[in-house]
């Protein structure tokens, strides 16, 4: 993708951001983890968006052009509808990525597995999330996908909060990246 191209994709996207975002004087937003924030981005908005969701897939496959996967996905409900649709827009542009889900819980009844989608063993993935926190939810997917003899080429976030999560994962070993960052969301 071009720069000029990305970049205005990247200005759609983050208009889309800031128009889900909600931030409050108090902390009254309770985050997945159960802790108060000041803000909160309701990503859902933008990725179950049909034009959020096309440009986030554009940026993703940017942002991972040069990476050699095979399918990409994460934890339920953040990854989902970022994984599908980079999985629809990179079969569009001939360079098809396969889509899949981490559940939460594993299927309580068939293979009773934790992931869905067809991900053999030594699977090249990108693991994907809408908000990067503490992440240690990101930590959790990444454990179930090891499990499953899949290979982590990166982690991908489409908004960095910056509060701990990249350096927990940087740590643990993982290559980490973002879209966008809280501060991103901030500027006026």
């Amino acid at each position: 993708m071009e720069r000029h191209e990305r970049l205005g994709i990247r200005h759609q996207v983050l208009k889309k951001l800031r128009d889900a975002f909600l931030y409050s004087s108090e902390p009254t937003f309770t985050l997945s983890s159960g802790r108060k924030s000041r803000y909160y981005i309701d990503c859902k908005k933008v990725t179950l968006d049909p034009e959020g969701a096309f440009l986030i897939a554009r940026l993703v496959l940017d942002a991972i052009a040069v990476d050699e996967v095979d399918a990409i996905g994460g934890m339920t409900l953040g990854a989902d509808p970022i994984a599908v649709a980079v999985a629809v827009v990179s079969y569009q542009e001939d360079r098809p990525i396969a889509a899949f889900v981490v559940r939460k819980e594993p299927k309580a009844h068939g293979a009773t597995s934790y992931i869905e989608g067809n991900l053999p063993r030594g699977s090249r993935i990108v693991v994907v999330d809408d908000v990067l926190t503490s992440g240690a939810s990101t930590e959790r997917t990444i454990g179930i996908l090891k499990e499953a003899g899949c290979v982590i080429v990166k982690v991908l976030a489409l908004v960095d909060r910056k509060e701990g999560g990249r350096d927990r994962l940087a740590a643990a070993g993982y290559p980490i990246d973002s879209l966008f960052t809280i501060e991103d969301l901030l500027k006026a």
